[in-house]
Parts: C-alpha cells; structure tokens; sequence
C-alpha cells in the first residue's frame, strides 16, 4: 500500500508535458516567411498537360498582416497591370480600363491553380485560428480554421518544419470537405537580411489533372512602405516604386 501510495505521489509530483501552442508557432511561420514589409520579385509557371507553359512575373509589397500590392512586369499582355488586396477585398487595375475592378480570392488573374488568394498572401494569423496542433517526428502539424466566410478555404492542414519553424507541406480544403489544392513548400534559401525561407512553392489539385503550377521568389528583402500605396488611387503610380 505504501509503495502504492509513493508511486502515486511520484507520478503527481512530475512535470506535466507543455502543450504546443500552435498560435505561436503559426505567428512565427508567418515571419519567418516574410518580414514585417517588403518587396520581392516572384516568377510564376503554369504547366499545362501537354508540357506547354505560361509565365507571368510579378513585383510585389507587403505591408503589415494585410495588405498586399502586386505588380506584372510579364508577359507583355498583362504588363502594367496591378492587384491590391486590403483584408478580404481585392482589386484588379487595368491601364487600358483606367480604374480598378474587383476581384474574388477564388478568381486566378494568371489563369493557374494559384488562386488570387495565393497570389496576394496574407498572413495566416489574420485569416486563421488554430484548432488543434499535433507534435510529429519532425515536423508540427497545425489544423486550421477559417476565421470568416470570405476566405479562399475553409480549412488548412499544415505540416511545420519544427527546426525552422517553416510550412512544409500545405492542404487546403473546401467546407464540404473537399480537398482543393496541396501547396508544396520547396528550396529553402537565405535571401539576407535574417530572411531564410523557401524560394519556391509548387501546387497540384486533384480538381486539375496533369496541370501544376510553380511560384519562384527572388530580391525579397525588406522595405517600408508608407500606407497610400495600398490604395486604389495609388495603383496607376505603383511603377514608380521599383528601383
């Protein structure tokens, strides 16, 4: 009895294992993949079935949790155009149209299975919540929710590198379930400036069959930004900004 009573003792008296937090590590992945505000240069490719593609880059800002402008410098046909997104809303501005049109997060302005919501990343924190977080081998797997109706997906399971703190593999899902995309998280590169991320994102759908789309960064580097170039009214000026 005694000994019953020793070992129970014991087994109170020990440390009870701490709990991951998975906001904190979403915070973090948020970060780490990008700074605060920036700039960045990114090449996205579209690869039809047939092995043909299509390639559009973009020079695009970041600002706080959400705010996004982004720039196309290819192909000739969509050069000069620019998207902005504020929260949930976004805009398309055509030089031949002179005023902005808005857009969904479920629309592709490059025609890919990048939807606009991949394209004008937010931060994870301002458009999820974590419902549950589970410790792997080598990796966290978080479990998110859409905090809204106005967000791209309803769910992401993300798998989190645990040494860099870095999204490995994403899946994102519809309401009902559905599996839409997989996001693949690849290359990682030290772009300076205490940036060390992945330099290229691949994506496949099992709603495309034998189309994949691959998003390449480069010259991310930190930059601020002051708030009137996330306006509408600044999109024609946006050129300007490149150095």
């Amino acid at each position: 009895m005694k000994k019953l009573l020793c070992l129970a003792l014991f087994l109170v008296a020990l440390p009870a294992a701490a709990a991951i937090d998975g906001t904190q590590i979403l915070q973090k992945v948020d970060r780490n993949l990008e700074p605060e505000t920036y700039e960045s240069y990114r090449q996205l490719t579209d690869i039809q079935p047939d092995g043909s593609k299509k390639v559009s880059v973009l020079y695009t800002m970041k600002k706080g949790r959400d705010k996004v402008v982004a720039l196309f410098l290819a192909p000739a046909s969509d050069k000069g155009r620019v998207t902005l997104r504020l929260g949930d809303n976004m805009w398309l501005y055509m030089p031949d149209v002179g005023r902005p049109i808005r857009i969904t997060s479920l629309q592709s302005v490059t025609g890919s299975i990048f939807n606009n919501a991949d394209i004008l990343r937010i931060d994870y924190t301002a458009e999820y919540k974590v419902e549950a977080a589970e410790e792997q081998s080598d990796a966290y797997l978080l479990s998110l929710k859409a905090k809204t109706g106005e967000v791209a997906y309803d769910k992401l399971k993300m798998w989190v590198d645990k040494k860099l703190l870095l999204p490995v593999t994403i899946e994102a899902y519809a309401a009902s379930g559905l599996l839409l995309k997989t996001l693949h998280f690849k290359d990682v590169k030290d772009f300076g400036g205490g940036i060390k991320r992945p330099a290229t994102l691949e994506t496949d759908s099992p709603l495309y069959k034998g189309y994949r789309s691959v998003m390449q960064w480069s010259g991310l580097k930190k930059r601020a930004f002051p708030d009137e170039v996330f306006t509408l009214n600044y999109l024609p000026r946006v050129q300007e900004l490149r150095k």
